[in-house]
């Protein structure tokens, strides 16, 4: 038999001694429970949105081109390239020896008795390790799907603050210019009392020095609008946005369900859902751990031949490590300190999301009673005062200071009402984010905690 002979028979001899481990491999491999929608992306390059922008529109902008989110289509395919490497058999090895040239005696001197040996070895991986591998490869890619969920929604909640504060900032802009041209209508009445001699010229001053003010406030409020308009923006990686505006209106609210609605629906949130797929990754690499306890097999075959004879002859071997001194005690320690850490961890996570959950739940109670306080009593009082103070000084009824108390009563108003709405959404995206559902999908299972009536 000659030397090219022995390579295919080799080769066969490794495959067999495998005894089909690929499909055994393949067959215990775990289906990821997540997975980023779409990998084939990178980023999204597009005309920068014009107009005027719904939050449907915006959520969509943020989703496709946000750059972090961009970032785990990188994240899933480096897990799907750490699970295919982990089902990869270890390489064979081919050595060529030459043994008996080149000595000092009559038989080895040159090359006469020369044997040269062509071998091809396998080491054979036992205890389940490529099975244990690909196993915790396929938990760690499930991992990098919940990771994505968790991040997906982060950046959604932040976006709908944002939204909410733009919308906010645009109606308290339309709020400061009604609230310039009343004082500036109240300034011309206090004119006309002036030249018709019924006041002092000092409240013609004062007057004046309210339509200042008032101006710049609606200057303030137009550079706060401008900063949350490049905040939201930020949200689909702009820094130049060259939308007008938003649509909505922050008035738009719903009844609040119980605390309980929300807490039945925690578990769905990906803060807590991954936890299982973590815990998986833990024992999976305990199970890992201990596989390398036990030591591979190496298993040689090829061909000699004998170069004095002519002749040649077969060659078999196997090697295996005694593990005398090292059996992954170590490891295995270590991956059981990292499965209790990872106990403690979710404990810890279950009790960080219950806790946002409260708080953020009290502070949407807060702001609904707030909004439907100033909305049905507070609000109409101070606008009926305002109209009444207004047209009683027209008639000389009451005094210019009547007139700015009760101005500068509806303005601080109807500035909180804003601030009121504006928190009752932002506690709404925060509830949405822990909940992991919207809020009008959440059941009314308990009375809310004060019925608001909708303007």
């Amino acid at each position: 038999m000659n030397v090219k002979d022995i390579a295919p028979l080799s080769v066969a001899l490794i495959l067999i001694l495998h005894g089909g481990g690929f499909e055994r491999a393949n067959a215990a491999r775990p289906k990821p429970a997540l997975s980023i929608a779409s990998s084939s992306s990178v980023a999204i390059t597009a005309e920068e949105p014009r107009g005027v922008l719904s939050l449907r529109e915006v959520l969509s902008l943020t989703l496709l081109r946000n750059p972090e989110l961009s970032t785990f289509t990188f994240e899933l395919r480096a897990a799907e390239a750490r699970l295919l490497q982990a089902g990869v058999l270890p390489n064979p090895a081919l050595s060529v020896e030459l043994e008996n040239f080149g000595g000092t005696g009559s038989t080895t001197k040159g090359v006469r008795a020369t044997e040269t040996t062509l071998q091809l070895s396998q080491l054979i991986e036992l205890g389940g390790k490529r099975v244990k591998r690909m196993r915790l490869a396929g938990f760690e890619r499930e991992l990098t799907g919940w990771d994505y969920e968790v991040k997906r929604l982060e950046v959604l909640t932040e976006a709908k603050k944002a939204f909410v504060n733009v919308l906010a900032t645009q109606e308290r802009l339309a709020f400061t210019n009604e609230l310039l041209r009343l004082a500036e209508q109240v300034q011309r009445t206090v004119s006309e009392r002036v030249k018709a001699g019924k006041v002092s010229p000092i409240e013609e001053t004062k007057a004046r020095v309210v339509v200042s003010g008032a101006r710049l406030q609606t200057q303030q409020t137009l550079s706060a609008h401008e900063a949350t308009r490049k905040r939201l923006a930020a949200s689909w990686g702009s820094t130049t946005p060259r939308f007008e505006g938003v649509s909505g209106s922050l008035e738009t609210t719903a009844p609040v369900p119980s605390i309980e609605a929300f807490a039945a629906r925690v578990q769905n949130n990906p803060d807590m859902a991954r936890w299982a797929s973590e815990m998986e990754a833990r024992r999976a690499q305990v199970e890992v751990a201990r596989s390398k306890a036990t030591p591979d097999l190496t298993l040689s075959g090829g061909v000699r031949y004998l170069n004095e004879t002519k002749e040649s002859a077969f060659v078999v071997g196997v090697s295996l490590p005694l593990p005398l001194f090292d059996r992954n005690r170590g490891g295995i320690l270590e991956a059981h300190a990292r499965l209790t850490k990872a106990e403690f961890e979710r404990r810890a996570a279950e009790v960080r999301v219950n806790t946002m959950l409260a708080e953020a739940y009290q502070n949407l109670v807060s702001a609904t009673n707030e909004v439907t306080t100033l909305h049905n009593e507070i609000l109409p009082a101070a606008e009926e005062v305002f109209q009444a103070t207004q047209e009683g000084y027209r008639l000389g009824k009451f005094g210019f200071l009547d007139v700015l108390d009760a101005q500068r009563t509806l303005f601080e108003t109807r500035g909180r009402y804003f601030e009121a709405l504006a928190t009752y959404h932002k506690a709404v995206a925060d509830l949405e984010r822990l909940s992991g559902e919207e809020l009008h999908t959440v059941p009314e299972d308990a009375t809310p905690p004060r019925e608001r009536e909708q303007r």
